[in-house]
């Protein structure tokens, strides 16, 4: 189950995280992924399927800059990723992607930007979304809060904490860090200790993920 989040000046995904196996180590299982410096992604559903979608995606990402100099805005990429989806939808040969792909970005002229992907090639932007088993309980929990606005209000840490809140409220249970993922763009800038903003997608640490839950917690 995942949940995207467009804020002011930041936006947010987050991934419930499910080791299928005592033995497997925690850090390979992963489905949140950075596509170029500025744009990440998650993507719900086979993670077979997800890896090979983002190598394609890498691919023309580094193409796009290459030609044109500089980096594939986020509208851009989640078009073409969904023009390829419907080539595999022509053919009885072929067989799509069993992937849901939840793009963010902060785009030097749009603003944050969340945009979301699906097997059958079509592509739409979001104030919010979720993907998974339970996507319309998700969905509805999304549309109360964000009512009559445009984007989630307050600061990064707040579209976190809804975030994290609207995945903790549909599926009734309480989160420990290593439990959920976070990716976000236009978050705190992990090099410099002034608490100043990078519009570079990256993963939160445990830690991080830990302070927000621990906000959340006092909140209630």
């Amino acid at each position: 189950m995942s949940i995207g989040i467009r804020g002011k000046d930041c936006a947010v995904v987050l991934s419930q995280k499910k080791v299928p196996d005592k033995l497997i180590d925690p850090s390979s299982v992963s489905h949140i992924f950075k596509i170029s410096p500025s744009v990440g992604c998650v993507i719900t559903g086979s993670i077979a399927d997800a890896r090979a979608s983002v190598m394609r995606a890498r691919g023309e990402a580094g193409e796009f800059r290459y030609k044109n100099g500089y980096e594939m805005p986020c509208d851009v990429l989640a078009k073409r990723i969904a023009n390829i989806s419907q080539v595999y939808t022509q053919r009885a040969y072929m067989r799509p992607l069993g992937v849901a792909t939840t793009l963010i970005s902060v785009d030097s002229e749009f603003g944050a930007q969340l945009y979301k992907c699906d097997p059958a090639g079509y592509f739409v932007g979001h104030k919010a979304t979720a993907s998974g088993p339970k996507q319309q309980e998700a969905l509805n929990h999304l549309e109360k809060k964000l009512k009559n606005k445009e984007h989630a209000e307050g600061s990064w840490e707040d579209v976190v904490e809804l975030a994290i809140s609207t995945l903790s409220t549909v599926l009734s249970m309480d989160f420990k860090k290593g439990e959920i993922e976070i990716g976000i763009v236009g978050g705190p800038d992990p090099n410099k200790a002034d608490g100043s903003r990078t519009n570079e997608f990256r993963a939160l640490t445990e830690d991080e993920i830990e302070e927000r839950l621990q906000s959340i917690a006092e909140k209630d």
